[in-house]
């Protein structure tokens, strides 16, 4: 089983259900599964074949949804790739993945023809037609100037609504997502069909999502987080998915006035902007059953203010894209631990190691590693890269941790951002969790600085809500809830904090704006 044939089985037994509602228009899965037919014929008719590779540089749409199961119904490979990466990132990505085939949205257009010069492996661009687009003058009615342009429509209409794919195995790389890891080049992770299935399987039976379940999809696509827990996983068992392009607090609000979800996946920072939001304006989630949190750890203040403030419960997992991502989620059956990953979802194994690869005992801290169906094939074109992340079938994830009695896993601090102070170990996150505890603090950052007698210090970075706060209050605040080791050399304010497309903070950029 696979994605794409899960999709056309849930057409055969749930036809006329909505799959997905889009700028206040709906499709069934009846229409989806044809689109992709279709679509997955008309790439057919371009040349495109199984094992190619095809790059998406879209947004959340329709398009999105119909490129990616469109590419897997024929065979190829899917590579996700953020729009708003600069030409240089999307450049390494195309070359480095031997991309075949480009489905691009139109304002996009402008780019990739300054860009196809440098993109000699590239056969086709497909343009997707949006509103912005068109509002921006862009013009893709005479696409046909060049062979290598076609519009998403003209080769939807050109397919066969009979066509059948080739059948997939279980380890054919179905999609490689580029990590945008810490340090170098980005690394292609490459995920099979059998990673990518089993784990939507078991993230969509872990939270009983159901064919009258409403998914609010708002994070990106294009990021493995919602591609499996808002994509997949609700496509899995004939939920509807209601495809929200961008994020913004008022728009969410909106969404649940207007379609009663049950379901919202987001990373902090989102929560953080959905509770402030409704602090000034009031705002109402009662529709929804389940939130779920990942992409970073959730301050523990943040997740008792909402859960209070909205009378909703949600569930922290833990994911990487090595794992398809989904390792850890907090269970709905019995207590969910504040500041806890959860538990090991079904058929996943996660324990915790000491640099000799041994299990360390409960409650200490170590590395976290992963074994399952959903730990990648390995890294495109980087055997050493992969040899060194996937040892004895276990993913080593980089990630601190410890697990308690139960079976619960912490998440401590990321490997490479732990700060030693003077010889002792200072995590990033627990300053965190101090800072926004402090009710004046919207948001905080905490990075390792260069420091010439304790070889690092405690440097934090602030959005205040008070504009009275002073770095010495908090200072003193600090002073009160931590060990004198752990406590910041300095606080800085900002107006924001840096993030990335899906809302998380950036500490890496923090860290290189100081050392620079």
């Amino acid at each position: 089983m696979n994605l794409t044939k899960q999709l056309h089985e849930t057409a055969q037994t749930m036809g006329s259900k909505p799959a997905y509602y889009f700028m206040d228009q709906s499709s069934t899965y009846a229409e989806l599964d044809g689109a992709v037919t279709k679509f997955a014929s008309g790439l057919e008719q371009l040349g495109v074949k199984k094992g190619d590779h095809i790059a998406l540089l879209l947004g959340n749409s329709p398009h999105f949804v119909i490129g990616l199961h469109g590419a897997l119904r024929i065979g190829a490979t899917v590579i996700p790739i953020n729009p708003i990466y600069t030409p240089d990132e999307i450049g390494y990505i195309v070359n480095n993945g031997d991309v075949k085939a480009v489905i691009a949205l139109d304002l996009l257009l402008p780019l990739i023809e300054k860009m196809h010069p440098a993109l000699p492996k590239v056969e086709n661009y497909i343009i997707c037609e949006t509103p912005q687009g068109k509002e921006s003058g862009i013009d893709i009615t005479a696409l046909s100037a060049s062979p290598k342009l076609k519009s998403f429509s003209q080769v939807l209409a050109s397919g066969d609504l009979h066509f059948t794919g080739p059948e997939l195995a279980d380890d054919e790389v179905a999609i490689i997502l580029y990590t945008s890891g810490t340090t170098g080049k980005p690394k292609g992770a490459m995920l099979t069909h059998k990673n990518l299935y089993s784990n939507a399987k078991d993230v969509s039976d872990y939270l009983h999502m159901n064919e009258n379940d409403r998914v609010v999809t708002t994070l990106p696509m294009f990021h493995v987080f919602c591609l499996t827990v808002a994509l997949n996983a609700p496509l899995m068992n004939g939920a509807t998915i209601i495809i929200d392009p961008k994020f913004s607090p008022k728009e969410m609000f909106r969404l649940v006035e207007t379609y009663k979800p049950t379901v919202f996946a987001g990373v902090p920072t989102m929560y953080n902007f959905l509770l402030q939001f409704a602090q000034s304006f009031g705002g109402d989630l009662s529709s929804l059953r389940l939130c779920i949190s990942g992409g970073s750890a959730m301050p523990v203040a943040l997740l008792k203010n909402f859960e209070q403030k909205f009378n909703v419960l949600i569930s922290e997992g833990y994911g990487l894209s090595e794992a398809s991502p989904v390792t850890c989620f907090n269970p709905l059956d019995k207590p969910r631990k504040a500041g806890s990953i959860g538990q090991s979802i079904v058929n996943v194994e996660n324990k915790i190691v000491n640099e000799l690869g041994d299990e360390v005992p409960v409650g200490e801290v170590g590395e976290l590693i992963v074994r399952g169906p959903n730990v990648m094939k390995g890294y495109y074109k980087m055997p050493e890269e992969s040899a060194a992340t996937i040892k004895d079938g276990w993913l080593y994830t980089g990630d601190l941790a410890r697990m308690d009695e139960e079976g619960y896993f912490f998440i401590v601090d990321r490997k490479k951002e732990l700060i030693i102070v003077g010889g002792y170990n200072v995590y990033p996150r627990e300053v965190e969790e101090v800072l926004y505890d402090h009710p004046d603090v919207v948001e905080a950052a905490v990075i390792g600085v260069p420091d010439p007698n304790l070889g690092e210090a405690v440097k934090c970075f602030v959005v205040k809500k008070n504009p009275s706060l002073t770095e010495n209050e908090l200072m003193d605040y600090c002073s009160q809830h931590l060990a004198k080791y752990k406590l910041p050399s300095s606080i800085e304010f900002l107006e924001e904090l840096p993030k990335n497309t899906t809302g998380k903070i950036l500490r890496r950029a923090l860290k290189t704006q100081v050392l620079q």
